[in-house]
């Protein structure tokens, strides 16, 4: 993340002269420094929100966590500000979002829906169902299908509190900058995950594989990733709805990680 910023020494002196005296001129000067921040988040979460929410309109929401976040940083907490900033970028874009109110009240009725048709066709299968399996479980085209898969994932990504509760404080205090060893407890939980991953991936077809390469491993934005596969942005995004149907039920109570 940080070759995202350019010239990072200087900010880092602007840092040291605003906290002496906070002119106005400093602070514009630190949040057009740190704007590509901005817009490399809105891009990795415009991958969930594609077809909801304008690029535009998720650079707009991350503006005000960025000044926000220049509003309340400190210079002695033991974190970067880019680690900072990120936590209440992501946070005013879901803030944003749910109060836009756009997401159908009948929403969780078609989670279950679709998690009960699921659960009884891998049963049925031994393995994952294709849409057109699903579709036809449901009694609904493979169009609304994607649609399904796409409309429960934004639920589930505005449902996350990690970001959007008030308890910013202190899930920042609690990111360590330097290497520092891991609790037992965390580090048989990243030894979960990984595993629970792996299995997970076992699902996927290889154009599915490679998306999630690209995405979670080289950290891509829906744009981008749409050119390496020469695919419109938004089958991008449909995709990866379709891939983290698959992944969130390997995971369970894991799923988060999937959302960072």
């Amino acid at each position: 993340m940080s070759s995202i910023i350019k010239d990072a020494e200087r900010l880092e002196k602007l840092w040291e002269e605003y906290k002496k005296a906070p002119r106005k001129e400093l602070k514009d000067e630190l949040i057009v420094g740190y704007a590509p921040l901005v817009k490399y988040i809105a891009g990795r979460m415009n991958v969930y929100l594609a077809n909801n929410v304008e690029y535009d309109d998720l650079v707009s929401y991350g503006v005000f966590g960025l000044i926000d976040a220049v509003d309340k940083y400190k210079l002695t907490k033991n974190v970067k500000f880019e680690t900072y900033a990120s936590l209440r970028i992501r946070g005013a874009i879901l803030d944003n979002i749910r109060k836009m109110d756009w997401i159908p009240r009948t929403l969780r009725q078609k989670q279950k829906m679709l998690d009960k048709a699921l659960s009884e066709l891998e049963a049925e299968l031994g393995r994952f169902p294709t849409e057109e399996e699903i579709a036809k479980k449901l009694d609904i085209k493979i169009d609304e299908v994607n649609k399904l898969v796409q409309e429960t994932t934004v639920s589930s990504v505005i449902s996350l509190d990690d970001y959007t509760d008030q308890n910013y404080e202190s899930n920042i205090l609690e990111v360590k900058e330097e290497n520092i060893s891991a609790s037992p407890e965390k580090q048989v939980e990243k030894e979960e995950v990984k595993k629970l991953l792996k299995e997970a991936m076992e699902d996927l077809n290889e154009r599915e594989k490679k998306l999630v390469f690209l995405y979670y491993f080289e950290e891509l934005t829906l744009k981008e990733i749409s050119k390496v596969l020469d695919v419109s942005e938004s089958r991008i995004s449909q995709l990866h709805s379709n891939i983290l149907l698959k992944l969130r039920r390997k995971l369970g109570k894991y799923q988060s990680i999937l959302f960072d």
